[in-house]
């Protein structure tokens, strides 16, 4: 895809979505950091349910601590891999605690740090609550950016390499956020809305369902 096609995508979704926000739900860095880890290969509304109901109860790393590793399980037991994301954040609390008095850094190279965090979880984190220029690469930007020829790569590095790249820093703080949601709710994983997609003409995907 060449230069102008990209900025008019990024301009028409700027257009509809000036102000785009993540879908997981959160009021503190603690609960965000432990609901973007939460949210590998599962969806942003289960997280939700079970991060609903266990941050009333614990949304530091503290409480976290003294509601321990069992109770843990039982509150987030409806999401994917449960059993190593509990004990990920019973870690993660502990490092929180003893290391950074209970709160979240905000450098990339201390996040990468914490047990279970990875690049993408980082940038997301660094993008939506430091609002970073940081763009994170989940299976949704994969998708879009790869089926619309926007950018192609079967690497998930390499292709936020590419990004950070081709796109214009106005544009970057939303870019996340935008080919996430269209990647949710338009241009799905196979049942593909392409008569209600905003970017139709500029897509170069082939097989489109129209």
């Amino acid at each position: 895809m060449n230069k102008l096609k990209r900025l008019e995508i990024l301009r028409i979704f700027e257009k509809n979505d000036p102000f785009p926000k993540t879908e997981l739900e959160y009021k503190n860095s603690f609960e965000l950091l432990t609901a973007i880890l939460l949210s590998s290969r599962t969806r942003d509304s289960i997280v939700n349910k079970s991060t609903k109901k266990l941050f009333l109860i614990a949304n530091n790393p503290e409480k976290i601590i003294r509601l321990g590793l069992n109770r843990l399980k039982k509150y987030i037991k409806n999401i994917n891999f449960y059993n190593k994301k509990a004990d990920y954040i019973i870690k993660i609390s502990k490092i929180l605690n003893k290391k950074y008095s209970g709160k979240v850094p905000g450098t990339r190279s201390s996040l990468l740090q914490l047990p279970g965090v990875g690049r993408k979880t980082v940038n997301v984190f660094l993008n939506i609550f430091l609002k970073k220029r940081t763009i994170g690469i989940d299976t949704h930007v994969y998708r879009v950016c790869n089926r619309t020829n926007f950018a192609v790569d079967n690497n998930y590095l390499l292709l936020e390499k590419k990004l950070i790249k081709l796109i214009p820093n106005r544009f970057k703080l939303n870019f996340h956020n935008w080919f996430v949601l269209h990647g949710r709710y338009i241009c799905t994983a196979r049942k593909m809305k392409c008569n209600f997609c905003l970017i139709n003409k500029l897509c170069e995907f082939k097989n489109k369902n129209i």
